[in-house]
């Protein structure tokens, strides 16, 4: 039984036939992975676009305190910082295809 088993050649795959699926898959998942890359690209870019728009000026006033007598008891001085663009802030989008030069998706 094992010997007819053995011998037996219905369903059989050739090897011609495995190395063909194999280069499809293989072919599919490297069509696939690129895909993947650009989207991951063009989803960190839109991060960094934003993280490049925060605005991080500031500005608070001072406050005096005055005595009964018009005298200032106590006060500090107002601050401030004006944020200005940084070199790479709206950097040129990274395109995955060449076609796409502005990267509109």
């Amino acid at each position: 039984m094992l010997k007819k088993l053995w011998h037996d050649e219905f369903g059989v795959i050739l090897s011609a036939e495995i190395v063909l699926v194999g280069t499809i898959l293989v072919l599919g998942m490297i069509v696939g992975l690129v895909e993947l890359q650009c989207a991951v690209v063009f989803e960190l870019n839109d991060l960094s676009d934003a993280i490049g728009n925060l605005d991080q000026s500031y500005q608070t006033s001072g406050l005096s305190s005055h005595k009964d007598n018009c005298r200032i008891k106590a006060a500090t001085h107002g601050s401030h910082f004006h944020d200005k663009p940084d070199e790479c802030d709206f950097s040129p989008i990274l395109v995955c295809d060449p076609s796409n030069s502005k990267g509109e998706k």
